[in-house]
């Protein structure tokens, strides 16, 4: 606008004589400052110098405007991502009992989404930054954007201290990788894999998984279900979806510190006190006990399957570790 205006001006100026690709060059000569000889004879014309002087003074103000504008809008948009980075890495530094997912396609997001749902800190490792926003669109997710392939990644994830690792890579090799690192940087995580091929469990098992899944088999599985059992999988379906409520079937486990240490089911209240529903109970690795008798004598590192809303869940695991 301000080139245009320039021509125009000259052009009228000087009634038209000079043509107007000249009219063009005389103003980029002048808003440039190369300081050209004048193609257009402005000196000796007064109106011709005023408007010159005007058009240097103006126009040079607002260029310098833009293009200030321009690069402080560029650097403050990567200063900004530089110091989020930041930011992040120190909380990510400072985190300890919180689970890594590794990938974040549909697969992941969807595993971000539960685990958000159930107050757990998660973070996320992905290369591609789409993903990564639709991720943090869910939950305001701490993320490392990187190849999960990589160990300077899963140390930046906090693979050390985490409490667990799920694996949802497109690729069996890649899972099986990142699965062995993990196991290997951090002997105690519990590492959750996701594969394509069944016949890849076997190897996955040994390279340390401690469970693997299948989205095929679960998919089976669920196709099923819904033709001979379609009331159940809704009732699974509304619990875990409903925007009315956060109802969720989680696990306590008794601790040698608890004061349900050594006491029976039906002294805990858990259901006068937190709601919850007891669906079954664990003793170390015996088989699990579904709809345990309220007289069961509750010991350290039994771990009992309840159902009841994420804010008791919460409640009761702090009771029985304490």
């Amino acid at each position: 606008m301000i080139i245009m205006a320039g021509s125009t001006g000259y052009y009228i100026i000087f009634n038209g004589e000079p043509k107007f690709l000249d009219c063009i060059y005389m103003t980029v000569v002048s808003l440039t400052t190369v300081g050209y000889s004048e193609i257009i004879a402005v000196t000796g014309n007064d109106t011709a110098q005023i408007f010159t002087m005007l058009l240097i003074t103006f126009g040079m103000g607002v260029i310098l405007y833009g293009i200030s504008s321009l690069t402080a809008l560029f650097l403050e948009g990567e200063l900004s991502g530089i110091l989020r980075k930041k930011r992040m890495a120190k909380h990510i530094n400072k985190l300890s009992d919180h689970y890594i997912v590794c990938g974040g396609g549909q697969t992941g997001s969807g595993v971000i989404t539960e685990l958000c749902n159930n107050n757990q800190v998660a973070v996320l490792i992905e290369e591609d930054p789409e993903r990564i926003e639709r991720c943090r669109e869910i939950c305001e997710v701490l993320y490392i954007q990187g190849d999960a392939t990589d160990d300077e990644n899963l140390f930046a994830a906090g693979i050390e201290k985490a409490k667990g690792i799920i694996i949802t890579l497109p690729s069996d090799k890649d899972t099986l990788y990142v699965t062995m690192t993990a196991r290997m940087l951090n002997h105690n995580i519990r590492i959750i894999s996701r594969m394509t091929n069944p016949h890849l469990e076997p190897k996955l098992i040994k390279a340390g998984a401690d469970a693997v899944v299948c989205p095929n088999a679960i998919g089976a599985l669920r196709m099923a279900s819904e033709m001979i059992r379609p009331t159940a999988v809704d009732f699974l379906d509304r619990m875990l979806r409903s925007s009315r409520g956060n109802l969720r079937i989680h696990e306590l486990t008794v601790s040698e510190n608890s004061k349900f240490n050594q006491k029976e089911i039906r002294e805990c209240g858990l259901k006068q006190r937190y709601g919850l529903l007891v669906l079954g109970s664990k003793a170390d690795d015996n088989e699990i006990e579904f709809n345990p008798p309220p007289e069961q004598v509750l010991t350290a590192g039994m771990t009992l399957i309840v159902m009841g809303s994420v804010g008791e869940i919460a409640r009761a695991q702090n009771a029985f570790q304490k």
